[in-house]
């Protein structure tokens, strides 16, 4: 997954060692050095921080914060006291990154060993710069890695064997037909199946089932939003297992292609926006009214696991965690504004299957 290009010069002294970019292409990681410090960023879009971490001093260590240091951006020295190596030790050797499966956190590696971990819920303005090797207790620019390996470690071995899976031969032919396969069972047979993603991962098709016995309405389900956990949910919910996991449904009446559209809106949005999706939460459509998929009286939807009249989709699990399938139900604009004033179980009353599969 690294892509380890030349290093280059920031012109202040400070060198470029490392960047790469997360496969979703939400985050980067960046690695400077000059001759006194080294420090990984973690970047989103425009190079804005949202975790940084240090990780090494090249020469001896400061008694206290060099703060003349942070006013010039350069990278940060770690004072004495919060060092493995208070007398400074050799520029880092050959460094390889390890995104976790949700592309919002990196590991690094040094010469394959665990050199720095900057997990999803980094945040240098909340105190929580992420994990270093050479980190000695708590500092501004670091938390010590020992300290948290045990806790960070099966999120790392899951991480490699992830992407190890990912990007074996087969991989997603597997996911794919054990997927349609549960959606034949739940929801009837298969009809057409369109691609969701472009080129651009994660990978997310759109599988259609059209009418059949007294079902007069079309349904729609994204394959592939499951293949991965989403971000940010176990920043949020106390047992993320139960939520991470989840596949985008529609019921229609009328053509199938056009509710497909909310999937090309939402199908990757989690892991580009680095943000997830679970039950009553609203997206509002981004374009003018009269191009919404479901009708120009709606302006957006709200995401339901489930609605009297339409099929239970749920009994697929994917790396032990259990799937979670969200409904997309239109709503008003003003139905959205009373979610967003009085939570989403004010609007459940309104609510039923027969807003999906009704014409009209």
């Amino acid at each position: 997954m690294a892509t380890i290009r030349p290093s280059g010069e920031r012109g202040d002294g400070v060198e470029v060692v490392l960047t790469d970019i997360s496969p979703y292409g939400s985050r980067t990681l960046v690695v400077e050095r000059d001759e006194t410090s080294s420090v990984a960023y973690l970047c989103g879009p425009g190079g804005m921080v949202h975790g940084a971490v240090w990780l090494a001093n090249h020469g001896a260590a400061p008694e206290a914060i060099d703060r003349r240091r942070l006013t010039s951006e350069l990278p940060p020295a770690a004072p004495r006291a919060n060092t493995r190596h208070p007398d400074g030790r050799p520029p880092l050797g050959t460094l390889r990154p390890l995104w976790f499966e949700e592309g919002d956190g990196v590991a690094l590696y040094e010469n394959d060993e665990l050199l720095a971990v900057i997990p999803g819920w980094a945040d240098m303005g909340r105190g929580m710069p992420g994990y270093s090797r050479d980190a000695v207790g708590e500092s501004p620019f670091a938390w010590s890695l020992e300290e948290a390996h045990e806790g960070l470690a099966p999120r790392l071995a899951k991480a490699r064997a992830y992407w190890d899976w990912r990007g074996g031969d087969g991989a997603w032919a597997s996911f794919q037909q054990f997927i349609m396969g549960h959606l034949d069972r739940a929801a009837g047979t298969a009809g057409r199946f369109w691609d969701a993603g472009g080129d651009r991962l994660p990978t997310v098709g759109i599988t259609e089932r059209p009418p059949e016995g007294e079902r007069e309405h079309t349904i729609l389900s994204t394959v592939g939003m499951s293949c991965q956990r989403m971000p940010t949910v176990e920043q949020y919910i106390d047992r993320p297992d139960a939520y991470a996991r989840v596949e985008l449904a529609v019921a229609t009446p009328g053509d199938a292609r056009d509710a497909a559209r909310l999937f090309l809106w939402l199908g990757q949005y989690p892991w580009h926006s680095v943000t997830w999706l679970g039950h009553g939460h609203t997206a509002k459509w981004y374009h003018r009214p009269e191009t919404f998929p479901l009708g120009s009286a709606y302006s957006g939807v709200i995401m339901l696991t489930g609605l009297p009249g339409l099929p239970d989709l749920s009994g697929f699990t994917f790396g032990g965690d259990a799937v979670q399938w969200l409904w997309l139900v239109p709503i008003t604009a003003g139905e959205l504004r009373l979610v967003a004033e009085n939570g989403y179980r004010t609007l459940l009353p309104r609510l039923s299957a027969d807003r999906l599969t009704r014409p009209g």
